[in-house]
């Protein structure tokens, strides 16, 4: 018995350095512990991420967010980006950038890029329902870096993009009244930057599945200081996104956890939060119901006020912890 013991109290301690064997499913996973979590590529397949690997400094003074690309689509160019340049005028007044239409800034994750499919798919949705200026932010040279650096890196990122659209609307004209940042997963971490970074002057910032792994105690983390109304949809809460409230109102559907309906992986659960966000862009259809902790908002017994999770409406406002229910598909 004794024997037995010491061996169960061995595993406990090896456990978090053991390495997963299910590609996406990090059920093993406890913050803080784990060594090792499955997060999706720019494909979203499962890729093992070593969450002990050392930052690469040299790589980080190197690729940080001077880096930056930004790319303007709007409904004169829905599929063919307009490249600005930071700091060259030419390049907007040479695209169809203008100042009197929305701005929507949309930002990716680790290891994707500006062609991952998550930003077509919200860029399609802003511009199906509202004629506006939508910029998708290419930070790649960071972003496929290991985790850590790209991690570090964030900060940098999310200043640089506060400064660019500092220069854009004062070079070109627009109000801020009309700025929405969107950011997913270490995205959501970069757009709270950008918005700390001018003051929170963003009418609007809504981060989807706030990256998890190294921000649960992070000062760089989304907050509510990034914007007038801060929002954020938690899909794989406890996991490779966050659980706990950031913004002004925080959605948590279907538990805000894996599995999200259809899903079976966390790597699923993970990026369902862009594609549940992109279909209340164009539908407006998914409603929560206030929760009393966010106890309750996991367990999805809430049924206190209602308010719409998501869409493209600028003017949005509410506070609260809010709980839902979807569908396992498009729409959801």
């Amino acid at each position: 018995m004794k024997l037995f013991v010491v061996a169960a109290a061995f595993v406990a301690l090896c456990s978090g350095n053991a390495l997963p064997t299910v590609p996406g499913d990090n059920s093993h996973y406890v913050e803080g512990e784990s060594q090792y979590i499955w997060m999706p590529d720019s494909e979203g397949t499962p890729v093992l991420v070593d969450l002990h690997e050392p930052v690469d400094a040299a790589l980080l003074n190197s690729r940080n967010g001077a880096n930056n690309a930004y790319w303007l689509f709007t409904r004169r160019n829905p599929n063919n980006a307009n490249v600005i340049v930071n700091g060259n005028a030419n390049t907007i007044w040479a695209s169809n950038y203008n100042g009197a239409r929305p701005l929507k800034v949309v930002v990716h994750g680790w290891n994707n890029n500006g062609n991952t499919a998550m930003n077509p798919l919200i860029t399609s949705a802003f511009l199906a329902v509202q004629d506006c200026n939508v910029i998708v932010v290419d930070w790649r040279a960071l972003a496929n870096s290991n985790y850590n650096t790209a991690a570090a890196g964030v900060p940098g990122v999310g200043q640089h993009l506060g400064n660019f659209i500092n220069w854009l609307i004062n070079t070109a004209g627009g109000n801020w009244n009309q700025v929405h940042f969107v950011g997913f997963s270490l995205g959501a971490h970069v757009v709270g930057n950008a918005g700390r970074q001018v003051s929170g002057r963003p009418a609007r910032v809504t981060g989807l599945d706030p990256a998890g792994p190294g921000w649960g105690n992070s000062g760089n983390a989304l907050n509510r200081n990034a914007g007038q109304y801060v929002e954020a949809i938690h899909t794989d809460g406890h996991s490779l996104g966050l659980m706990n409230a950031l913004g002004n109102a925080d959605f948590y559907p279907n538990g805000g956890k894996n599995p999200q309906p259809g899903c079976w992986i966390n790597t699923c659960s993970h990026g369902r939060a862009t594609e549940l966000f992109a279909s209340t862009v164009r539908h407006n259809h998914l409603v929560g119901r206030l929760c009393p902790n966010i106890w309750e908002a996991e367990l999805g017994t809430c049924n206190g006020a209602s308010f719409h999770m998501g869409n493209a409406i600028v003017t949005k406002r509410g506070n609260g912890l809010y709980a839902l229910r979807t569908g396992s598909s498009w729409p959801f």
